[in-house]
């Protein structure tokens, strides 16, 4: 008989009023197993992107095969059979969203993206809606038009674009241009797509003697301004010696702080600057091997100083970066100014930038006290908590920050922000920065160079080698009968149909929704076309376009056999994400219980309204719907409980644009056992294929006292050991045999030679090259550590986190759907009966 542990140190939960359910855990429907069965079936064989098969989940390690549809890597719907009418989509409550991805990383078994130049003419476009040539497209007049797939429209074709056709309509050379055979291409393009200067206005966020450039900007290698907070709380904390050293492994390999060996992954053909700030703005002339330094004391009206030697080539100029980067931490070292003006350190940033944008990547550790923002004080958190004005911890406080944000955005200029602050740092108003130019935050607070220093070198290490493009736009095109209602990320909207993206990279992903503006035909395919006009890191325009086509359905059951939870949740999680600010907490949590009530009731209003009111009935797609449903309220930013408002808006920052996989880990974070690894598992076999574990429910109902288990949300892992764990497993996997003397404070496991720490290494190296980097690491003693809160707080579907248990969270949809059943009204606003 197994004998499970009691639940751990957990924050409370909400308890369900009137009798508790009986419900065995184990007979609740679960995500693991559509999980297991879907990693089964998609691991060992392609996905054909045009086979009309339903796509695998995203936490499936796949490879796509793609046949004129994008692949699902860069492009997933909400459901793959879209509704004909409105009236149905309402009827069955199934939300019409998609997630682009337009940069998401291929595997190597997977073609590259093509890059078509179709010269000086551009890429074939059509008149009327300007969509981009692809394979949906069909050909009439012999070849000399193609109509629109979008918009039907009919377009003539270039002279030298022409080509006869087949006699199946096709021309003959489609099969040598992947512009028409292939879902994802880049166009090269021209002067006409260059991006434009932005126009002049009234106030200027910096002072520049020369005037403003204006028109076209002409393309040009991406460079990098890296800002370094100087203050004396940078100092003491560790950071600023470890950014030094960090960025000198980037720009020129070598041993890092934590003592790795890294290879340079600085993109080549860049160019860098160098700044540090506290209360004045500090450049430097790396055109000299002395590096003279130029302080700026106007905080209020920055200027950048030097022109020549701001930015230079870290290979040409190395002697005097790696003499700065090495003189820094030395030169600072007995500061005693605690203020910092990160606002003017982002404004001198953009002026260095001004006229070819760039990437900003900021390092601050303490909250930004003087200059523009400046900040004073800390909300007093605990008293708006639960109330209407809890929404203001979500705003920024400073709207200077969000005119930076825009400035920045508009001159293409994206910002990074590595955040170590010792104390409340406003990540709500600083980090606005990052949001409206599609950056990235970072965030250690308590930063400590002994614990930290190993996932700070490898998130530095991610931001540099990823792909990255800059100065985008981006326009989602729909066919005749839809249309995109709002986007969802991290972006500036500066129209209905477009949004500025000033950094754009391969983790990053945009939602959008979808809606009907008239009726759609059975008998054709409903398209959906995103653009991405961008600069490349080494300085080419380019357009990439994704492109999907998808079945047009008159039957509930088909929206419903072709639902994609993984979409549905990340657009249910990101609207929720999207009203922090705007709406009461409580509202907010109730409403995405109640999308998930009104998706199944619109199921069993129209598939299986025959079925006794007694039953719960969840479709075979959306069996884990629920618990996904249920860790989303429980993600730091939504949680019930008490929460900083820094990690709150530090978390809503990412999961508004991460990609979805992230997300799903996020949401219910992957359970491994490991004492019962199989001999096989996670070692090469003959053909050296690496099988990875099956997974677990995210409860302790399934644990073990002599148990040891990792769960993993991408950003934090936890190995959790339990008390009766025997000596020989802890020997063999932390070399240590008594659990009382266990090293709890380890970034990474010890390499032994034995069988379950290689397993457990090949499985931490696994997921490591699945996200690009490391995730913080804890160890979890049962009953003797308070990392075991962590670990608590990450089991969905124990009772934690303010809200119920997961038997109990279906208990509250049943009475839910029941009580919308008997009322016969679906239209009503469902409310939990609680």
């Amino acid at each position: 008989m197994m004998h499970h542990i009691p639940q751990p140190p957990h924050s409370a939960g909400l308890g369900l009023r009137g009798p508790r359910p009986r419900v065995e855990p184990s007979q609740v429907p679960s995500p693991i197993d559509a999980k297991e069965i879907d990693r089964v079936e998609w691991e060992r064989q392609p996905y054909l992107t045009s086979s009309g098969q339903k796509p695998p989940l995203c936490t499936t390690d796949y490879t796509a095969l793609d046949q004129g549809n994008s692949s699902p890597k860069f492009v997933r719907l909400s459901t793959w059979a879209l509704p004909s009418t409105s009236r149905l989509a309402n009827d069955c409550r199934v939300p019409l969203a998609a997630v682009f991805q337009p940069f998401a990383p291929l595997d190597p078994r997977e073609e590259e993206v093509p890059l078509v130049d179709s010269g000086d003419f551009g890429p074939p476009r059509c008149e009327r809606c300007r969509a981009y040539i692809n394979p949906w497209c069909t050909w009439v007049a012999g070849g000399d038009r193609w109509r629109c797939n979008l918009c039907a429209h009919e377009t003539q074709v270039s002279p030298d674009y022409f080509c006869n056709l087949d006699a199946n309509l096709h021309r003959l050379d489609q099969l040598q241009r992947p512009e028409l055979n292939r879902g994802t291409v880049d166009f090269a393009v021209g002067e006409e797509y260059w991006a434009s200067h932005p126009p002049a206005t009234l106030t200027n966020p910096y002072y520049s003697i020369e005037p403003l450039p204006s028109g076209a900007k002409p393309p040009s290698p991406m460079n990098f301004v890296f800002a370094i907070d100087v203050s004396s709380d940078a100092v003491r904390c560790g950071a600023l010696k470890a950014i030094c050293s960090t960025l000198l492994a980037i720009l020129y390999g070598g041993d890092t702080i934590d003592g790795d060996n890294i290879e340079p992954c600085f993109p080549p053909g860049s160019r860098l600057a160098v700044l540090t700030f506290d209360q004045t703005i500090h450049f430097y002339d790396l055109s000299s091997d002395s590096v003279p330094m130029l302080v700026v004391p106007d905080i209020e009206e920055v200027f950048v100083p030097l022109r020549d030697g701001l930015f230079v080539d870290p290979n040409q100029s190395r002697s005097a970066i790696e003499y700065l980067l090495e003189s820094i931490p030395i030169r600072f070292e007995n500061v005693v100014m605690r203020d910092s003006a990160l606002g003017s350190a982002v404004r001198a940033s953009l002026a260095a930038l001004a006229g070819r944008g760039g990437h900003v990547v900021m390092f601050q550790s303490t909250m930004p006290t003087i200059g523009p923002g400046a900040l004073v004080g800390q909300p007093k958190d605990a008293d708006l908590v639960n109330t209407d004005k809890e929404k203001t911890l979500y705003k920024v406080r400073d709207i200077a920050w969000a005119d930076i944000g825009e400035a920045c955005a508009m001159e293409g200029v994206g910002v990074s922000m590595f955040l170590t602050p010792s104390q409340f740092i406003d990540v709500g108003s600083i980090g606005a920065v990052s949001t409206l130019t599609g950056g990235e935050l970072f965030f250690h607070p308590r930063f400590d160079i002994t614990r930290d220093a190993a996932v700070f070198v490898s998130q530095f290490r991610r931001l540099m080698s990823r792909t990255q493009v800059y100065n985008c736009t981006m326009r989602v095109r729909c066919s005749k009968g839809l249309r995109v209602s709002t986007y969802r990320g991290n972006f500036m909207q500066t129209a209905p149909t477009d949004i500025e993206i000033a950094v754009f990279d391969s983790d990053k992903s945009i939602s959008v929704t979808l809606e009907h503006t008239g009726k759609l035909s059975p008998r054709e395919f409903a398209y959906l076309q995103s653009a991405v006009l961008y600069t490349t890191a080494d300085g080419q325009r380019r357009v990439r376009t994704c492109n999907v086509g998808v079945q047009i359905v008159e039957l509930a059951g088909n929206i419903f056999q072709f639902a994609d939870m993984d979409t549905i949740v990340c657009h249910f999680l990101r609207q929720a994400l999207w009203n922090m600010p705007r709406r009461k907490m409580s509202d907010i949590r109730d409403d995405l219980t109640d999308d998930c009530s009104a998706l199944l009731v619109g199921y069993r209003l129209q598939c299986a309204s025959t079925t006794r009111s007694s039953q719960l009935i969840i479709p075979e797609m959306l069996r884990g719907l629920p618990a996904y449903c249920l860790g989303a309220l429980k993600t730091k930013p939504l949680k019930a409980r008490t929460v900083s408002p820094d990690v709150r808006n530090f978390y809503a920052h990412r999961l508004m644009s991460m990609n979805i996989r992230s997300l799903i880990h996020q949401v219910y974070p992957p359970v491994l056992a490991l004492h019962d690894l199989s001999d096989d598992i996670a070692l090469p076999d003959v053909n050296g294929n690496v099988q990875m574990p099956s997974l677990m429910r995210n409860s302790h109902l399934f644990m073990q006292s002599h148990g040891v288990y990792l769960i993993d949300n991408d950003e934090l892992m936890v190995f959790w050991i339990g008390a009766s764990a025997s000596p020989q497993l802890l020997k063999d996997l932390f070399d240590q045999d008594d659990i009382m003397t266990l090293k709890t404070s380890m970034y990474r496991l010890p390499p032994l030679q034995t069988r379950l720490s290689t397993q457990v290494r090949n499985i931490l190296a696994n997921r490591e090259i699945s996200r690009g980097k490391l995730a913080k690491l804890y160890v979890a003693r049962q009953n003797l550590d308070a990392n075991e809160l962590e670990f608590s707080d990450m089991l969905v579907e124990d009772l934690n986190n303010g809200t119920f248990s997961y038997v109990e969270y279906l208990t509250v949809l049943h009475n839910q759907i029941g009580t919308i059943l008997v009322q016969g009204d679906p239209t009503t606003g469902l409310r939990s009966p609680w």
